[in-house]
């Protein structure tokens, strides 16, 4: 049996020169791996809003087609959200990547076996919605394509990425859902952006 992706290294590894990358995440886990990897003024993390994160990233991709938005976010929140691969494949953001980490469980309310542990397919899902790119990321090798995928401007782009489900520490970004929208904001479009 070959070893399982992390979680926490795949983020890491996704956001290492990052750049001006705009980061979306997802309620829970998402939010705290993009954390982990490095607080940062253009990472967004959703407090409270599950199944948003898609959407919230596909609303930052039209209103910014000039920057890369990568959504982080879990097979649960993917789950609840169905709907948005049907828009966001409508849409076709050039400049929109959705990273899932499926771990196959509901992590933050105590392990429940989510769906893609039963056979769903989200890929399959977004494909049939769809995305012209869509796919399963089960390895090191693949983690890395998916990365020179998205620097390179490959969107819209759907990657279901099969991770271990283990419990890990939290770490918290800012709770204060006002500061992490104007740190946002300011981050991108300047400090004048405040009084607009």
């Amino acid at each position: 049996m070959s070893k399982m992706l992390r979680r926490r290294e795949i983020v890491v590894e996704l956001l290492k020169g990052r750049g001006d990358l705009l980061v979306v995440a997802g309620l829970g886990a998402p939010a705290w791996d993009i954390t982990h990897a490095g607080d940062h003024a253009l990472n967004f993390p959703l407090w409270g809003a599950m199944g948003g994160a898609a959407m919230l990233g596909l609303g930052v991709a039209l209103a910014q087609p000039k920057k890369k938005v990568l959504v982080v976010t879990g097979d649960g929140e993917m789950l609840m959200a169905l709907g948005a691969l049907a828009t966001i494949a409508v849409q076709r953001p050039r400049n929109l990547y959705v990273v899932v980490l499926d771990n196959e469980h509901y992590g933050e309310t105590g392990q429940q076996a989510t769906h893609t542990g039963l056979g769903v397919d989200l890929a399959g899902m977004a494909k049939a919605a769809g995305f012209a790119r869509a796919f399963k990321v089960r390895t090191q090798a693949d983690v890395a394509r998916l990365k020179k995928r998205i620097y390179s401007g490959e969107g819209a782009l759907f990657a279901q990425v099969k991770v271990d489900p283990e419990k890990l520490p939290l770490v918290l970004p800012p709770r204060d859902g006002a500061y992490l929208k104007n740190r946002f904001r300011v981050a991108l479009l300047g400090p004048d952006s405040l009084q607009q």
